[in-house]
């Protein structure tokens, strides 16, 4: 399908008033081409090189000052943009990670409420296996993919998010109020978020809608609405048998395997053989309205849900096979279904450095995934209970939650406004429908703005689409989805109510 002509009228509409705005489409993908060649893309470039990690990964961040050179470089660069009444300023709470917090004031006469634009610039770690060329902070574009670590996971996103706010005040078009939250917490949990939520909370106003550009994409053909997304609860699972290492011919059938005592744990909390989680507290209902959403992008996608992962050669040649073949149940296994992975060992040596040795103590870093509807709180006490209580052969056992445990997100109904407004700007900037999916990842200020705005709509989408590898190697920002993601945020910001 092609675009639209060029020049359409935005109907708006709420209970008491209808109003009409004219957006120039062709004037705006032309701005925010030209910003991203010119501006962004040079200056994520810069952000890339930077090794930027979360607290969690970088205990030493405030000495080593990579947070605090992002965050300047970011400001220095929206306190230059064309935004009307763009005010910016540096928010900072002792002993945490710093915000940027922006607001310029509505253009439009009568409007009330106001739109939150979020996005963050800390960084997960490096991870192995980067393609030879390529590494987290030495970026590279290439085909239209700017590689290194968090150019899409999410450092575009005040970059985007200004630039779409510019686009239109390059045209006049009218506009609600617009406040920014920019954290550097998000890969820990947003741990530090919440106290400046608390903080700005009466600076942010009656908010209506919130924008977070931290969520990903089915493909790279059209707009993609995050519907949903997961809490996370992650910890140090540790068990101990000895106070030191010992000759494992000499006592090896005496002492109990530290890792076989970790099995049985595991045993406790997910079936081997299919990765279900069995205690049932750790499951949820699915909606009637997500079962339908999984099942129209499951058609929309096929089997291109599992076989774009970067599967291994099997035992036989063959690639190794996902838990299911089928489009829907991956769909939902994958975001509206409780998940376990180990994501980090510790007591365990190198191959080349394992002597005929019992080991003291294994420990592994559990990631446990959990529903959207699952309390998040409750989740970690009932896991810490289940995996420390009665442990074998009277073990030391310990689990130790990480800071930020998230409760995950639905999204409510969609206002007609926002639908309109959604499919519509997918139509006229990517020539699709716009399209509906859940996400396995976790965004934990969502459920903060839903519990303390109910009444607020919600657009979360992002660039992270196939093979894009947020966390993993060679992740890679997609530029001209990026772009057209870009003049999306503007047209939806024209069309609030």
């Amino acid at each position: 399908m092609g675009f639209l002509h060029a020049r359409t009228a935005i109907m708006i509409s709420d209970d008491t008033t209808q109003q009409a705005q004219q957006v120039d489409h062709e004037a705006l993908r032309e701005f925010v081409e030209r910003k991203w060649n010119d501006e962004i893309v040079p200056a994520l470039t810069d952000y890339i090189a930077v090794p930027a990690k979360s607290p969690a990964f970088d205990p030493d961040w405030a000495r080593n000052g990579y947070i605090e050179r992002v965050v300047t470089d970011a400001a220095q660069w929206a306190e230059q943009q064309p935004v009307r009444g763009l005010k910016l300023e540096v928010v900072r709470l002792p002993g945490r990670t710093p915000v940027i917090f922006f607001e310029t004031a509505a253009t439009r006469s009568g409007s009330v409420e106001t739109i939150v634009l979020y996005g963050h610039l800390d960084k997960q770690p490096e991870f192995a296996g980067w393609r030879n060329d390529l590494g987290p902070w030495t970026p590279k574009l290439e085909d239209g993919k700017l590689y290194g670590r968090g150019g899409a996971d999410d450092g575009y996103a005040i970059y985007a998010s200004l630039t779409a706010l510019a686009a239109l005040d390059a045209q006049g078009v009218e506009r609600p109020r617009c406040v920014g939250i920019i954290e550097t917490c998000e890969e820990s949990g947003s741990y530090d978020l919440l106290p400046y939520v608390d903080v700005l909370r009466e600076r942010l106003g009656k908010v209506g809608l919130v924008v977070c550009l931290d969520s990903g994409a089915g493909n790279y053909d059209q707009l993609w609405l995050t519907t949903s997304l997961r809490g996370l609860v992650a910890g140090d699972l540790e068990v101990q048998v000895l106070d030191e290492g010992i000759h494992s011919g000499g006592y090896g059938g005496i002492t109990p395997s530290s890792f076989r005592i970790m099995r049985q744990l595991f045993e406790r909390l997910e079936d081997a053989s299919t990765g279900n989680l069995l205690p049932k507290g750790f499951h949820c209902g699915i909606p009637a309205e997500r079962l339908r959403e999984a099942q129209a992008t499951a058609r929309i996608l096929g089997d291109d849900v599992w076989k774009n992962i970067p599967w291994a050669c099997g035992q036989d040649g063959r690639q190794v096979l996902p838990t299911t073949t089928d489009p829907q149940e991956a769909l939902l296994n994958s975001t509206w279904r409780p998940s376990l992975s180990v994501t980090g060992a510790a007591g365990l040596p190198s191959l080349a450095d394992a002597g005929n040795v019992l080991r003291p103590r294994t420990a592994f870093k559990l990631s446990l995934r959990l529903p959207p509807l699952i309390d998040a709180a409750k989740a970690v006490t009932d896991l810490k209970a289940l995996l420390e209580f009665d442990p074998p052969y009277n073990a030391k056992v310990t689990f130790k939650p990480d800071q930020g445990a998230a409760t995950g997100w639905s999204a409510p109904d969609l206002a007609p406004w926002l639908a309109s407004a959604l499919n519509g700007a997918s139509l006229q900037h990517y020539g699709a429908d716009c399209a509906y999916i859940g996400q396995g990842g976790t965004i934990p200020l969502m459920n903060v703005l839903k519990e303390g705005f109910p009444q607020s709509q919600f657009m979360v989408c992002g660039v992270l689409g196939p093979k894009s590898n947020a966390h993993g190697p060679n992740e890679f920002l997609h530029v001209p989805y990026a772009k057209k993601l870009t003049a999306t945020v503007a047209e939806v910001i024209a069309a609030a109510p």
